[in-house]
């Protein structure tokens, strides 16, 4: 059974950095793709960024530039550097693993969320 826990949200000024990391319990990590994803109040979840095994990346177009996803793969752990925050960024981000288990579809493993407010 694989675990996500995400921590180090919080509140931060618009313009300010934030380095939440997600940690996965119980899987072999390296081999996985994780994302990070985000839900504002009212609107849909939504991806923020994501990480194959092999290191490639993706990002929404809202964030590109701004934000960083990587991994360690050492530490079980996928982080999403926030960079010049927006009001606009304010959700709770969700960290995802998506664990292959071929013939049959993939499944994903979703953390608990972590509460991102960008105020002044």
């Amino acid at each position: 059974q694989v675990q996500l826990v995400e921590s180090g949200g919080g509140l931060v000024q618009p313009g300010g950095p934030l380095r939440p990391p997600c940690a996965a319990l119980g899987s072999t990590f390296s081999l996985y793709a994780m994302g990070w994803y985000r839900q504002a109040p009212g609107k849909q979840r939504e991806l923020v960024a994501v990480i194959t095994g092999g290191g490639t990346t993706n990002y929404a177009d809202s964030v590109k530039g701004r934000f960083t996803i990587s991994r360690d793969n050492a530490k079980n752990t996928v982080y999403l550097q926030m960079n010049s925050l927006k009001p606009e960024d304010t959700a709770v981000y969700y960290c995802k693993l998506t664990q292959p288990l071929p013939p049959l579809p993939p499944r994903d493993y979703w953390g608990q969320g972590t509460q991102v407010t960008v105020s002044s």
